[in-house]
């Protein structure tokens, strides 16, 4: 997965060149991802060790949790050694590793939320049948099939472009290895990666994101006209709510970023988006689901209560 020019490494511009405002940016980002890894990290131990939680619906918050920790853990601690580094350099194939883990990880997450919402679905929709077709092996296997598919989706898009001709600057204007970045570095026809982007990930991110609706759409219409009992009206309609946030924060910067045209938006415009689904959203999927699920928030009670 070699190049066939002599770059052999990049330089990460980063989020931004005033050097005064570096050591802020570091302390930020750091608070950010320690947050991120809190979070994320007491919902993967509570949905692990309370059994109550051994569920679908937790099964795959699990699943989030864990593409959360390792989605920012494959940007922000390149991003936060760059900010005390005077050196901002990462070799070509650390470059390429990062994308395709950057993408690896963005399009399982993106495929997962469909599947929570189909979940969703089945259990307010079809409740005496949701053990059957939500069952731990078929669970498992949606799972397994989604972590599969983004792999190979991200080699795509990893084996595509480390074939491409760098014969100009090798300083990418980002804070990360992304596809979008390095073709306005690469030489020759880049047609073919530009096509892949815009298509095969944007029928990436319109199908999981119409999925998504198509779930809600149908679980409001269930609700409004089969739902007799205000409270379960209200339980359900809060668990869609807050998956419904996560599906906002996470499509609305992806389809800005890969299906809005090239020439429509400048390289700030879409570092400060990027930020946005890789180093904010994380964060605040954890703090979504512990603040409005009441069993996630007195697991953590209990998990709390047994270390004091």
């Amino acid at each position: 997965m070699l190049n066939q020019t002599s770059v052999t490494e990049f330089f990460l511009l980063g989020v931004t060149d005033i050097q005064v405002l570096q050591p802020v940016h570091f302390v930020v980002f750091l608070t950010i991802y320690f947050l991120n890894l809190a979070g994320n990290g007491a919902i993967l131990i509570v949905v692990i060790s309370d059994p109550r939680l051994h569920s679908p619906m937790y099964f795959f918050l699990g699943n989030l949790s864990c593409l959360d920790i390792c989605y920012s853990t494959v940007t922000l601690p390149k991003m936060l050694e760059n900010f005390l580094s005077t050196h901002k350099a990462i070799s070509f194939l650390g470059c390429i590793s990062q994308l395709h883990f950057f993408h690896f990880l963005g399009s399982t997450e993106a495929m997962l939320v469909p599947v929570m919402a189909f979940d969703r679905f089945v259990a307010i929709c079809k409740p005496l049948r949701y053990t059957l077709i939500m069952s731990h092996q078929v669970c498992t296997q949606m799972a397994v099939t989604i972590w599969i598919i983004g792999f190979f989706h991200a080699l795509l898009h990893s084996v595509m472009t480390s074939h491409l001709n760098f014969c100009g600057s090798n300083h990418i204007h980002h804070f990360f290895c992304d596809v979008k970045p390095l073709l306005k570095l690469a030489c020759g026809n880049t047609e073919l990666n530009q096509w892949l982007l815009n298509n095969v990930t944007g029928t990436f991110a319109m199908g999981s994101f119409f999925l998504t609706l198509l779930s809600y759409f149908y679980i409001i219409i269930y609700l409004f006209f089969k739902t007799h009992s205000c409270s379960m009206l209200h339980k359900a309609l809060s668990t869609c709510a807050s998956h419904f946030m996560v599906v906002v924060l996470l499509f609305g910067p992806v389809f800005f970023i890969y299906i809005h045209p090239a020439s429509g938006s400048s390289m700030d415009q879409e570092r400060i988006i990027a930020i946005m689904y890789s180093v904010v959203t994380p964060v605040l999927n954890s703090l979504i689901y512990t603040l409005r699920n009441k069993e996630v928030k007195e697991a953590l009670r209990k998990v709390i209560r047994r270390k004091l």
